[in-house]
């Protein structure tokens, strides 16, 4: 009854709030220089989440779960993990959202590419075959190239469409595609079209070197998630016992407990940097 009533409570609270969180303001926002805000960029929602939604979100999941794990076992060490681990869930939701996205975005650009290649040597625009994209496109970023329509028939402004595109892409390998039509469109040149196949023939082998070596890895990731939650879990069930917990409480279970944890979370950081491939780094963002 007590968590029952903590949940409404919690909800009530949320519903209050919401209006200031999810609100979408008339305009553009300005851009982002937060690290948190980055990431939201890199996850694809930064036109559904904001920067004080996730932090909302992380403070009182944090303090939902701490209180839960006080209920279930009193032990100050278990209850003070079990909140950082549940305030760093969101970030890490949010880093390996922006992983999956930039995989597979990045099999997705050679094909745009090839579109952007046949529009311009049937002799549109630049402007004209970046918003053909919007409906001959790949289907995960025909949204992003509507958009861009929408702003190149409302300002006329290319260069700032371009600029905003790449904002809502958030891709190192878009940010290369844009700057080329972007260079292309101030100084003009014949050389568009070899360097957009060039740019596609080096994508689409990167894409499947990265494929064929992150299968072969996969088992480093398995098996980090796994050796970090073991260990935990068991803990976790143990604590339930009331001698195990006021155990786990005392100075000594304090110290074991925490150097666990220290000890833990360096060996997962090592195992996922040994089976993590180098991510491009968005130059022109």
């Amino acid at each position: 009854m007590i968590l029952l009533l903590g949940a409404s409570l919690g909800c009530g609270m949320l519903l209050v709030v919401s209006p200031w969180l999810w609100q979408r303001p008339p305009v553009a926002r300005a851009a982002r220089t937060t690290v948190l805000s980055r990431l939201i960029d890199d996850a694809g929602l930064a036109r559904t989440v904001s920067s004080r939604t996730v932090a909302l979100i992380t403070v009182s999941g944090s303090v939902m779960v701490a209180a839960l794990a006080w209920l279930l076992a009193p032990g100050v060490p278990l209850w003070v993990l079990a909140g950082v681990a549940a305030g760093a869930a969101p970030t890490v939701w949010l880093r390996s959202r922006a992983y999956r996205r930039r995989a597979e975005h990045r099999a997705l650009w050679p094909d745009v590419c090839d579109l952007l290649v046949s529009s311009i040597r049937a002799g549109m625009s630049l402007p004209d075959a970046v918003a053909a994209l919007a409906a001959s496109g790949p289907l995960a970023l025909r949204d992003a190239f509507a958009n861009f329509a929408a702003d190149v028939a409302a300002s006329g402004h290319f260069d700032a469409s371009i600029v905003e595109l790449k904002r809502r892409l958030a891709d190192p390998v878009g940010d290369r595609v844009m700057e080329t039509l972007r260079m292309a469109r101030d100084v003009g040149g014949t050389e568009l079209v070899p360097t957009l196949r060039a740019l596609s023939a080096a994508v689409r082998a990167e894409a499947a070197l990265r494929a064929e070596v992150a299968s072969r890895q996969s088992w480093i990731r398995g098996a980090a998630i796994l050796a970090a939650l073991a260990p935990w879990v068991i803990l976790a069930l143990l604590a339930l016992r009331p001698e195990a917990a006021a155990a786990y409480s005392s100075t000594v279970g304090v110290l074991l407990v925490l150097s666990g944890a220290v000890v833990t979370a360096v060996a997962y950081r090592v195992m996922i940097r040994v089976g993590r491939l180098p991510e491009s780094r968005r130059w022109f963002a």
